[in-house]
């Protein structure tokens, strides 16, 4: 199995509310295998099957619960 991991730079995170909503929304997407998400760094860390998933699913993910992504 092949697994890859990317860092997300997160903004309009404010609690730890936020921090569970977007790990939530990352595991939900098929290949992901772990999150991350650090409100003190404002970054999210997604280990995933490259094959299943990429970079943009997890940002699409991230804005629609109205997080911005950079």
């Amino acid at each position: 199995m092949n697994v890859d991991t990317k860092t997300i730079k997160v903004r309009g995170m404010t609690c730890a509310g936020c921090v569970d909503t977007i790990t939530r929304v990352l595991k939900e997407i098929p290949g992901v295998n772990q999150a991350k998400v650090d409100l003190k760094t404002g970054l999210a860390t997604v280990t995933f099957d490259p094959f299943h998933a990429v970079e943009s699913d997890f940002r699409e993910a991230i804005e629609q619960e109205g997080y911005e992504t950079r």
